[in-house]
């Protein structure tokens, strides 16, 4: 990283620490916030919240005051909001996730386990597809889509099959999504749709799972090889906008007032696109184009980094390789139990070559147009670190490695280096962290996935997020994982990563609104800046880091307006 970038991206979030002057003729504020624990997060030393009043003016905060001095900007329509010890945070911002995904999960089959949903083995998931069946009326040869079933935490251990999936129908073509989102398991009509069979061969990138000693595929698909079904993956939903809006007000109650569109096709792009003409998002979107087709045909097609209303498409999205609880992340060392069918060497696979990411890479920085990279595996993120340094990008770029899981110390020492960002998506360490410690990377190498506190002592920049819907948006949830690291049962996954809650704050507030470029305008509680803010039942930094799943969101408001 750049030695003068802290100095920089301090001075950046101190700007407009003075009172705005307001219209002579309208010196009165819309709404005044009175709370006894105001945690600006504009300082970068851990500080407490303390007593504050909020003056908000239309979308922007135009007056940080004393409780007694709060009278002055009361006017005959002002709003004055009495919180006492309930806290005022900067609004949480989503650095990684997928709120059109979010919204169409929500008209799937919840196949998850708990405590998202109510499967806890392959008779559950069976029951819980006849039930939707049943209940949404689906009419033969209709397509059954069910989301987020994991073979980690069913008592078989395993994928359900094309077998187990016929044995709920034979009449629908069933498709369940992973719920890593990287495989996809089908029965025998969803395959003869998608026209897998015997003689389909892998395609570059993915893996179509086999029988045992026979080349008939069993049900299971990999990353690449999803694409086949994926494009079947689709509910009953008349009101598309109305889902997504829906989302956005549900991201809300966890206190988010910018949402991220991680991978957007086409079709999400119009569905963003038309639900921002109407002014039917609540919050801010962002958006990032999945850029892995044709890097020269991207470069023109937006208005990149600049808000239409509340929707910025902001960069693009890179996809170089899969999923480490789903085992097809690119690691470059092997599994420790490798998944049925694969060798003791086995270490996943890229989704596309270092050469292709080397292109993609230097075409979209010589543009300067911002990369959301996902690199889950430490082969993958070499890809990404290598395609960044032969760049050589000289303008300020934020590429950000997206999850981050098992990054090596050396490569966070070169992401320093190379002024990138990673977000890491530490809410792994408690969904699956006892998964990964046991199967996926064994007890060293899963001790250290998400390195948030090597981050922090190298004094650089970072996030964290959910990969909504992959794990439901809980920033307050996100938050405790990332600072105790306690799997589902109980255990403390790398205790050396643990990192304080203020510096957890920091990646979902002021970092992330610099990893996307808004540090001017979000992240911290300061005059000038938006009025995205989240209310909290009590002050996180007054609250023990065991205890932070206690807290509740009590309001959000986003641009002004309360939105939760």
């Amino acid at each position: 990283m750049k030695p003068n970038i802290w100095t920089k991206f301090f001075y950046l979030i101190t700007l407009g620490t003075a009172q705005l002057p307001l219209h002579a003729a309208d010196p009165y504020a819309d709404t005044i916030l009175i709370s006894n624990h105001v945690v600006t997060m504009a300082s970068r030393a851990p500080t407490p919240g303390e007593p504050m009043a909020i003056a908000i003016k239309g979308e922007r905060i135009v007056g940080l005051t004393t409780h007694a001095d709060a009278q002055r900007w009361m006017g005959p329509d002002t709003t004055r909001v009495e919180l006492e010890d309930q806290a005022i945070l900067p609004g949480f911002i989503d650095a990684h996730g997928h709120v059109s995904f979010s919204a169409l999960a929500t008209n799937l089959a919840n196949v998850a386990s708990p405590p998202v949903g109510p499967v806890t083995n392959i008779n559950d998931l069976q029951e819980t597809l006849r039930a939707f069946i049943s209940q949404k009326d689906i009419a033969e040869g209709e397509w059954v889509v069910g989301m987020g079933y994991d073979d980690s935490l069913i008592a078989e251990q395993r994928h359900p099959n094309r077998d187990d999936l016929d044995q709920v129908s034979t009449q629908h073509p069933i498709l369940l999504i992973h719920v890593s989102g990287h495989l996809v398991a089908g029965n025998s009509r969803a395959l003869a749709r998608g026209g897998i069979t015997a003689e389909t061969p892998d395609p570059a990138g993915g893996v179509i799972r086999r029988r045992a000693n026979s080349s008939e595929p069993d049900g299971v698909l990999e990353e690449t090889a999803t694409y086949a079904l994926r494009k079947y993956m689709t509910a009953p939903n008349t009101d598309p906008v109305g889902s997504l809006t829906r989302a956005l007000q549900d991201y809300a109650s966890y206190g988010i007032t910018t949402a991220q569109d991680g991978a957007a096709g086409p079709d999400v792009m119009a569905l963003l696109e038309q639900a921002n003409a109407t002014d039917s998002l609540p919050l801010d979107v962002i958006a990032y184009p999945v850029g892995q087709a044709d890097a020269l045909s991207m470069v023109d097609r937006y208005n990149w980094g600049t808000y239409d209303k509340r929707l910025k498409v902001a960069g693009v999205k890179l996809i170089l390789d899969g999923s480490p609880q789903g085992k097809t992340a690119y690691l470059s060392k092997p599994y420790h139990v490798p998944p049925p069918g694969a060798g003791q060497d086995y270490a996943g696979y890229p989704t596309i070559t270092p050469v292709r990411t080397n292109d993609l890479v230097g075409i979209y920085l010589q543009h300067e147009i911002p990369i959301i990279a996902h690199a889950n595996g430490d082969a993958a993120a070499q890809m990404l670190i290598d395609a960044v340094a032969q760049a050589r990008p000289e303008h300020d770029h934020r590429t950000v490695m997206i999850h981050a899981q098992t990054v090596r110390e050396d490569q966070i020492t070169q992401m320093k280096t190379l002024a990138m960002i990673p977000s890491y998506f530490s809410a792994h360490t408690f969904y699956w962290g006892d998964w990964h410690r046991d199967s996926v990377l064994g007890e060293t190498r899963g001790a250290n996935i998400s390195p948030t506190a090597s981050t922090v002592q190298r004094g650089m920049l970072f996030t964290v997020h959910n990969d909504a819907p992959i794990v439901p948006p809980d920033m307050l949830r996100l938050l405790w994982a990332t600072t105790n690291r306690r799997t589902r049962s109980g255990q403390v996954l790398g205790p050396a990563q643990r990192i304080s809650i203020y510096d957890g704050l920091r990646a979902m507030t002021i970092f992330a609104a610099y990893q996307q470029f808004e540090e001017q305008d979000k992240g911290t509680i300061e005059v000038g800046k938006l009025a995205d803010l989240v209310v909290l039942s009590a002050d996180p930094m007054k609250t023990e880091a065991a205890d932070l799943m206690s807290l509740e969101v009590k309001a959000t408001y986003a641009r002004g307006r309360k939105v939760f």
